[in-house]
């Protein structure tokens, strides 16, 4: 029963969380204008440069970039789960929902399942606008197994990030603090350019963190390439990632509201 409950709640948590969408839509045609100006961007402003080593190995730029851009794009999802949580309990609503018959874990569960609704929809957008500059799958069955680590991963995120989000006092907070975490492992990532035009000192980072794993791992079940282990080790970091912030999230959320 209790499992149902914690069902139940969690679907019109997540429910509560989309109707935002549908009443400000203009919150997903943002969510999608800065991966799609990345993409645009670094394709065609710095790709001639960034992807000299991925031409003179026979490939496009743009198949290259844009299961990295998703990885990024996911990232800055994460992001949003955060700031909304504090939002909340800047506004007082947390409260509210305290004093209502429902699961505590709801609240915090169906924000992350909402944000992955929503970085499902962008997505789907940034692969409209990529298939429109280039890009092409191996395969149908690829592009959702693509799809599907990608929002993976993104969900893992999410708890790190509503945990950020609890820990901070305000929104804006978490943003920035969001941004601190985000940046060095974005950039000092294989999501943009490949790893062995970076310095020696800098690959060992590079090789052995968690983005760079999603990146190689996105690119391979995309264009079916071998990336060395990268889907097992994705896999590893998410559910490692789940098993850590859904409990810390979970006491940081009751230590909040108590």
């Amino acid at each position: 029963m209790r499992l149902l409950a914690l069902l139940r709640d969690t679907r019109i948590m997540s429910l509560r969380n989309l109707r935002r969408y549908i009443r400000l839509p203009q919150l997903i045609f943002f969510s999608s204008i800065q991966p799609i100006m990345f993409l645009l961007l670094f394709n065609y402003v710095f790709g001639g440069a960034l992807g000299s080593s991925v031409h003179e190995s026979g490939g496009k730029y743009i198949d290259f970039l844009l299961p990295g851009i998703l990885v990024n794009m996911v990232m800055f999802g994460g992001v949003q789960t955060g700031i909304g949580l504090a939002d909340d309990m800047g506004k007082g609503i947390i409260d509210r929902f305290r004093s209502l018959p429902m699961s505590r874990l709801a609240v915090v569960a169906g924000r992350t399942f909402a944000d992955v609704v929503r970085n499902l929809v962008v997505i789907l957008i940034m692969i409209i606008v990529g298939y429109l500059i280039g890009f092409r799958f191996s395969g149908f069955l690829s592009a959702i197994e693509m799809i599907a680590i990608a929002l993976f991963f993104g969900y893992a995120l999410s708890w790190i990030f509503a945990f950020i989000g609890m820990v901070v006092k305000d929104s804006e907070t978490a943003q920035l603090a969001s941004f601190v975490l985000i940046f060095p492992f974005t950039f000092a990532s294989a999501v943009f350019v490949p790893i062995q035009t970076m310095p020696s000192w800098l690959q060992v980072f590079v090789r052995n963190q968690p983005v760079t794993f999603i990146a190689d791992a996105a690119r391979q079940l995309a264009l079916g390439v071998n990336e060395h282990g990268a889907i097992w080790k994705t896999l590893v970091w998410v559910v490692g990632l789940l098993l850590v912030f859904v409990p810390l999230s979970m006491w940081q959320y009751k230590r909040r509201v108590s």
